[in-house]
């Protein structure tokens, strides 16, 4: 069984440590991305989320790849 728990933000270990607010990332393109990772490794069975990500994202990652 395959998970994928990927944080909302696309930025860099580093640029998160220095930041000092939340980067929310974009809910669209994390659901975009994790659609094309369900069409190369299709058995994927869990997709979450992680530091960062919360119903927008989640709601994106499932209606891609419901």
């Amino acid at each position: 069984m395959g998970c994928i728990r990927a944080n909302a933000s696309a930025k860099s270990h580093a640029e998160l440590d220095e930041s000092t607010t939340l980067d929310e990332g974009d809910p669209d393109a994390l659901g975009s991305q994790y659609k094309q990772l369900l069409e190369s490794m299709p058995w994927l069975k869990v997709l979450g989320g992680c530091c960062g990500t919360d119903c927008r994202h989640l709601e994106s990652i499932a209606s891609r790849c419901l």
